[in-house]
């Protein structure tokens, strides 16, 4: 496992993973990219504040992501129920 030389906000971070190194960068690109947007809707807010806010907006992002992902899963699932049914009435 290698490290990573990533950087957020112009800060150098040396980053560990079991993922590719390109995996690793296009994930402190997107962070910092999420990052600069807080920055930029609130100049001078805190680092810490900064982080959370970046933080909750990432959450946010996954899990409606996941919602989403969820909810397809189900309808998929109804319609291989429904596939099933009709097969079942040619058997």
């Amino acid at each position: 496992m290698e490290s990573v030389e990533v950087y957020i906000l112009g800060q150098k971070y040396l980053i560990r993973g079991e993922e590719s190194p390109e995996y690793i960068k296009q994930l402190a690109a997107f962070v910092d990219e999420k990052l600069r947007e807080v920055y930029s809707n609130s100049p001078g807010i805190t680092p810490l504040k900064a982080a959370i806010l970046t933080s909750l907006n990432i959450a946010d992002e996954l899990h409606r992501t996941k919602n989403k992902y969820d909810s397809i899963s189900h309808s998929i699932k109804t319609i291989e129920d429904g596939a099933d049914s009709i097969i079942k009435l040619f058997e």
